[in-house]
């Protein structure tokens, strides 16, 4: 090979590699870009109450309490149409359920849509919302458990959302919830999100700063393969569960992993994984070993005991937002960006 030909095939590889590199480079930082923050509430705002997913038979009470909580913060309530619409195991038709989210979606006096209660039905209406409205006026999304599915279409558009309680909360004794009403107020305002949390044995030790994203694991590992399975490169997972067997949950972990879930994720946060069924073969360690077994291969900090899940404690998580997470063995630290 002659000098000059020497020289051309190795500028060439440099070009080539170079542009891999900023390629992977610019590919990262779409992954952690800053994700659009809806406006914090103010006394005034007006909430929207509705129930995109399970029936709410005999939950007038809840809706009044929410209503009346909302008032004691300054903010006006308003309840969908359908809220209390009946249609076998859902709040309504699907037609309904979506009607009353899209009003709120596109109604520019409304600054927040609280979800009455979870169960399932979210992901029939899915395909059928349009955010071109939101987009130009976002606005809060809150709720927990059937509404990650909405927390995974809002996220893939590029918006924060909020992982708390919803209506159907206030079943609860209002003392034996406080925190998690008052980290829910918190997050609504804009006040500081910092959490302390139990040890375990089980954490893996590291530190963070990246993108919270995530919420119930079932409904996660459903919406692999779909447009609103979200991107988690670059980003911190939580994840929480109810009523599942240890076999299920792992399962859907091992579904998660098999489609690269874990690849470039940088943190797992678990929340409450609570009332896991007894099956007649026991699966023979912990629900926490569990989920150190699937992730063995994975050198990101894991941290448990996040009080967030279908408990009574249960703490506010703004998806899409930049947190800190340090994580050892005594205790562990989640501190969300302003």
């Amino acid at each position: 090979m002659s000098k000059n030909l020497l020289i051309f095939a190795l500028c060439c590889a440099a070009f080539f590699f170079g542009k891999k590199q900023i390629m992977a480079q610019d590919n990262h930082s779409k992954h952690i870009e800053t994700l659009i923050r809806p406006p914090y509430l103010q006394a005034g705002d007006t909430v929207a109450i509705v129930a995109p997913s399970g029936i709410l038979k005999n939950r007038n009470t809840e809706i009044e309490q929410a209503k009346a909580l909302l008032k004691s913060w300054g903010l006006y309530p308003v309840v969908g149409k359908h809220v209390f619409s009946q249609n076998n195991h859902f709040a309504g038709t699907d037609a309904e359920r979506c009607e009353d989210f899209q009003k709120a979606l596109d109604d520019p006096k409304i600054k927040a849509i609280w979800c009455a209660r979870g169960g399932y039905g979210a992901v029939r209406i899915l395909d059928k919302l349009d955010y071109t409205k939101f987009k130009n006026k976002p606005k809060w999304v809150i709720g927990y458990s059937d509404i990650t599915a909405l927390h995974n279409q809002i996220h893939t558009l590029g918006f924060e959302s909020l992982h708390a309680m919803m209506c159907t909360s206030m079943q609860d004794n209002t003392e034996s919830i406080k925190e998690t009403i008052s980290t829910f107020k918190d997050a609504l305002f804009g006040k500081p999100l910092n959490y302390t949390l139990e040890g375990s044995k089980y954490n893996k030790i590291g530190h963070v700063s990246a993108p919270i994203v995530g919420g119930n694991l079932s409904i996660l590992a459903s919406m692999l393969g779909s447009k609103t399975s979200i991107d988690t490169s670059g980003k911190i997972l939580f994840i929480e569960e109810i009523g599942e067997y240890e076999y299920t949950i792992d399962r859907m972990l091992q579904s998660l992993k098999r489609a690269g879930y874990f690849d470039h994720c940088v943190g797992v946060l678990v929340g409450d994984v609570s009332k896991v069924r007894k099956n007649t073969t026991l699966w023979g360690s912990s629900v926490q070993q569990l989920i150190l077994d699937v992730l063995a291969d994975y050198s990101f900090p894991i941290a448990f005991n996040m009080p967030a899940g279908h408990e009574k404690d249960n703490r506010a998580l703004i998806l899409g937002r930049m947190v800190d997470m340090s994580v050892n063995k005594n205790e562990s630290k989640i501190v969300f960006k302003p």
